[in-house]
Formats: C-alpha cells, sequence, structure tokens
C-alpha cells in the first residue's frame, strides 16, 4: 500500500471543532487544556496528581511520546524479521494477548490489511473453547506471538501451553521456533523467552503502558508480520507528535490537544458518553479507543463512557448526556453531513475528524493518546494507572482455587429460569434498584445519564452476537440510553476499569454459556470452558462488590433461540 507523505498542515487542519453549536461551555476549560497540554509535553506529573508517589508512577509512564522515534531506529530490524518469517514459510502468524497486547495490532488488521504475500493474521484474545478452536491453523506453518506486558496475563500464557501442545502433537519437536514473545524487560516471559529459546524477543520500553503501546513493538511486530509499510505508519504518528506542540499554537487549533478539551469538557458538563460515529471501513478503530479512553478515564467515580458499535440513530433517541466524535475519511465525497447537522441543532456537541488514509493510523493512535491524557488532567485523574482492573483478576484467582479444592465454581440459586432453560441471577444493586419486580423486569432501572452495557462471555465470531446487537439498538431507542456491548474477556482489559471504577451510571446484562464442546489446557485441572466461566463470575461478583446493577444470564447453549428467548422476556415484560 503506497502511502501519502504526511501533511502537517492538512493534519493541523484534520479536526473540526465549533464552538456555536452545543459547545460553549469548552470556553471555560481552554485554559486548563492549554495548561495540562503543556504539562503533558514537558512532562510533569504534577499535571495530574500533586501526590509524590503518584506522581512517581506517572513519571514512568509517559515513553509513548518517545515510542514513534524508538519505531523509527527499529525498522530495519521489524523488516528483517519480517523478511525471515515470509522466507522460512509460514503462512499464518496467531497472536495471543489480551488488551493493549492485542487491540492495536487487530485494529491495524482491520483497517490497514495484511500484505499479499505475508502470512495471515489471527488476533487471540479470548478463553472460549469456541473461539480457541476456531483459531486453528496449519501449525506446521504457524508462528505464535505470545505479547504481554507484566508476562504473568493468565489468558495468553493459557493460550501458548495449548498451542505448544498442537505444535507437538504435529510432530515439531522445536516447537519454540514457531513462537516469538513482546514483553517488557525483567518479565516471566523474557526469562522464558530465552530459556526455552523462542525464535525471537522484543523486549518494549517499560515506561509505556500497554494501552498507550500501539507504536511500540507491542504494534508494530505484527504490523511488520502483515507486511504494512511501518515506516509510514511511525511517520504519520511522529508528524501529529510534531503539530501537536502546545508552542505551536493555542490549544483550539491544536488536532490532538481540541480533542482532548472537547472529551474532558464534555464530560465534566454532563456529556460522558462519547459516541463514535465512523464509516465501515473503519468501524475497528472503535475497539483501540475504547480501552485506550474507559481505563485511563474510568475511576474515582468519574470517567468517559466511550460508545462504539452503536449505529446512528434518531436524534430523539440520545439522551442530553451525549457527546459525539464524528470521523471520516479525507475526500470522501459520499459523506451524508445532515445527520450531524441535526445533532448539532438539537444542542449535541460534535467534533469531526479527518482520517487521511489507512496508514494514517498512526496519526491518529497519537491523536488520541495526547487527547485522553489531556482529558484526564481536565478530569483530575490519572490516565496511565488501572487500579480496579486487579479486582475481577483476584475473583478469578479465587475461584479457581476453589475449583480446584472442590471440583466445581460456586453455584448461585437463580432469581428467574425461562422456559427454555435460561437463567437469570441478579447481584444486591440489581435487586434493589428493582424493588420487587422480577428479574426480567431490569429495563425498568435505567435512569437518565445510565448507559446499558452488554458483557458477553462467547466467541468472538458467534452469530448469537448479531441477535445481541439489535437488541442493543432497540434498548437505546427505547430507553434513551447509551450501549455498548463487550466480549468477555477481552472487555476485562479494556472497559473493565471504568465499570468498576466509573461513574456508578451502568446496568450490566453479563451472559455466560454452557459450552457446546470444552477444551482443556495442558498442566491445569480447569478448562478453557472452567476458565472462562469463572473470570465470568468474578467480574460479576466484583460488579456487584462496587454496588453495581448487574444480572448474570446463563445460557444452556450458544444457541441464537436462547438469546431470543432472553431478547423477548426482557423486551415484553420492561
Amino acid at each position: 500500500m503506497l502511502s501519502a507523505m504526511p501533511n502537517p498542515s492538512a493534519l493541523t487542519k484534520s479536526l473540526h471543532l465549533s464552538l456555536e453549536r452545543g459547545q460553549q461551555s469548552l470556553r471555560a476549560d481552554v485554559a486548563a487544556a492549554e495548561r495540562s497540554a503543556k504539562g503533558l509535553w514537558q512532562r510533569q506529573p504534577s499535571t495530574w496528581n500533586d501526590a509524590p508517589d503518584v506522581q512517581a508512577k506517572i513519571a514512568n509512564r509517559l515513553g509513548w511520546l518517545d515510542s514513534p522515534a524508538l519505531m523509527t531506529r527499529s525498522i530495519d530490524r521489524l523488516q528483517s524479521f519480517a523478511a525471515g518469517i515470509r522466507r522460512d514459510g509460514f503462512t499464518d502468524v496467531v497472536l495471543l494477548g489480551m488488551g493493549g497486547s492485542s487491540l492495536a495490532p487487530e485494529v491495524l488488521r482491520s483497517i490497514v490489511g495484511v500484505a499479499p504475500g505475508s502470512p495471515r493474521f489471527h488476533m487471540l484474545d479470548s478463553t472460549d473453547p469456541d473461539g480457541v478452536r476456531a483459531a486453528a491453523t496449519p501449525p506446521g506453518s504457524t508462528l505464535y506471538v505470545l505479547a504481554s506486558k507484566s508476562g504473568g496475563t493468565i489468558e495468553p500464557n493459557m493460550l501458548a501451553a495449548h498451542f505448544r501442545r498442537t505444535l507437538e502433537a504435529a510432530g515439531i519437536t522445536r516447537w519454540s521456533d514457531h513462537f516469538v514473545s513482546i514483553t517488557d524487560d525483567g518479565t516471566a516471559l523474557a526469562k522464558r523467552a530465552r530459556d526455552e529459546r523462542f525464535r525471537d524477543t522484543f523486549i518494549n520500553p517499560s515506561d509505556i503502558g500497554g494501552r498507550y503501546s500501539a507504536l511500540s513493538f507491542f504494534g508494530m511486530v505484527p504490523s511488520a508480520l502483515m507486511g504494512q509499510d511501518v515506516a509510514a505508519i511511525v511517520t504519520w504518528g511522529e508528524q501529529m507528535l510534531a503539530v501537536s506542540d502546545p508552542a505551536a499554537g493555542d490549544v483550539l487549533g491544536n488536532p490532538a490537544a481540541a480533542l482532548g478539551l472537547f472529551i474532558g469538557s464534555a464530560a465534566r458538563a454532563g456529556r460522558d458518553k462519547l459516541t463514535l460515529l465512523l464509516p465501515p471501513e473503519l468501524e475497528s478503530f472503535g475497539l483501540w479507543t475504547e480501552q485506550l479512553v474507559a481505563e485511563s478515564t474510568g475511576k474515582h467515580g468519574v470517567g468517559v463512557v466511550p460508545v462504539s458499535g452503536e449505529p446512528m440513530g434518531d436524534v430523539s433517541s440520545y439522551g442530553h448526556d451525549r457527546a459525539f466524535v464524528r470521523i471520516t475519511r479525507s475526500g470522501d465525497g459520499s459523506r451524508d453531513d445532515s445527520a450531524v447537522r441535526q445533532l448539532e441543532a438539537a444542542g449535541h456537541p460534535v467534533v469531526t475528524i479527518d482520517w487521511a488514509e489507512p496508514l494514517s493510523i498512526g496519526a491518529e493512535f497519537v491523536r488520541w493518546e495526547i487527547a485522553t491524557a489531556i482529558a484526564g488532567a481536565l478530569l483530575e485523574i490519572n490516565p496511565f494507572d488501572e487500579p480496579n482492573v486487579q479486582q475481577a483478576k483476584d475473583a478469578t484467582a479465587t475461584l479457581l482455587g476453589k475449583y480446584k479444592a472442590s471440583g466445581s465454581l460456586p453455584r448461585a440459586t437463580p432469581d428467574l429460569t425461562l422456559p427454555g432453560g435460561v437463567t437469570l441471577t441478579a447481584g444486591s444493586k440489581a435487586k434493589e434498584a428493582l424493588a420487587g419486580r422480577p428479574m426480567d423486569q431490569l429495563l425498568s432501572v435505567l435512569r437518565e445519564q445510565d448507559y446499558f452495557a452488554l458483557l458477553v462471555y462467547l466467541a468472538a465470531d458467534s452469530d448469537v452476537l448479531a441477535d445481541l446487537s439489535v437488541f442493543r439498538r432497540d434498548v437505546r431507542d427505547r430507553m434513551r440510553v447509551a450501549t455498548t456491548l463487550g466480549i468477555g474477556p477481552r472487555y476485562l482489559h479494556s472497559t473493565g476499569q471504568l465499570h468498576k471504577g466509573g461513574p456508578p451510571t451502568g446496568v450490566f446484562l453479563l451472559i455466560t454459556s454452557t459450552p457446546t464442546a470444552d477444551l482443556d489446557i495442558p498442566g491445569q485441572p480447569f478448562t478453557f470452558g472452567t476458565l472462562e466461566h469463572a473470570q465470568a463470575l468474578g467480574d460479576f461478583q466484583s460488579l456487584d462488590a462496587a454496588g453495581r446493577r448487574v444480572v448474570h444470564v446463563h445460557l444452556p447453549a450458544p444457541e441464537r433461540r436462547h438469546i431470543r428467548d432472553l431478547v423477548e422476556a426482557i423486551s415484553r415484560r420492561s
């Protein structure tokens, strides 16, 4: 794919922010945004927090500002590595990672694509047995990329054990020749890769947080394997950094800082449902943006709820808690501005971003990272930590410990069983909100400023998701609330921080299913199905402990008829 050289003037003018229609409140925050942008550029931790211990941690999370330059210096290594993979006949690459280690590569695959002659690329961030089986490729010609910043993330490590067995079962004795690792220095994965003689290891700087790591080895190693023009992607990122320097002009003319001002100021004014309007070819960008915005801002009772994948609706279906970011392809003469004009006429704040070309995703990664850091400063939170993520991990570990001891996971008595066998179990806060009404009246607890989140523990390609997407749209139209849909356990490493640490405005429908066929994990007493269910139960417990309104739905099988039973019951009674 040929790339046009980044045009600094065009990048500077790529964000369109109007103060005339529904955005007057931004003026009050301009000075604070300018100070925040300067503090970011000067790497002053006091921009976000006054406590010395917190400032020390923030100082060790600003390496992403240097990562485009590091990748520029690493181009030769990346290209040589990828050429060797092609030369040795690898036909498939399977990335094993979660959150910041997987979402940027998946978005790069979807938007930029795989170059002719390069291996097919598959991202696996699921513990669902069907999802794991769906990632099966010819083992003799498959390269597995094991990516984990901490080196101890449970999902990719369990997946790595599964695929090592797959290689050995295929008669491949030097299985480690098919493994590459990406991790930080000093991790257990770095040591393992050395000891077991992985084909290669890429050590990422430890001062780059996972969700800010798109333009680091975590994003660019997969990009190189897909045969993408890594140099062009990184150059776009470097150019966005250059034009976003606060010394270049005022914040309203800054293509990254102005977005941060828009996000932070809107949230401070009660418009904390940041709704992305994306063309189909860029729809996947929302996956990455969700994690960056939600995990960075959702803590200490505040935060921005990113809404991605929700189809455009009639103006009447949106409440007064929305702020819209519309992304369009530059030069696309087919775009229809009428819907956006209607949103603005109704008083909704809207900002428009011109996306130059597929490879300019490098610029968009940097734009949103800068914007999120500035929005965090306006919201007076540290956008570089994730204080509540560990809760669900600890709950999962406890449940797995009980499984090892007893051979089963704890089972709560359902509050409602539908005729087809679907069960509903409510958390304490949901029961309190229902005030004696039956579980299938869950939608009745939704209030103004709330959002409705579907948390689904099924394979990412499950046909059940199509029905849930329709249900999600119908809830939005009927209740006038923002809606989100997250696939577990992926969302635990993405929006999970916001769910538990952000504003208590979420109503959660957490859906699990008995797998059609389970899959054992080498060296473990539990299966992938058990692990997935423990992760779901762990998050249910964590949401309940955080005082969130959550209902756990369990399906007898991952089949559309059961989802339709559920949707019919809830839609009929609420």
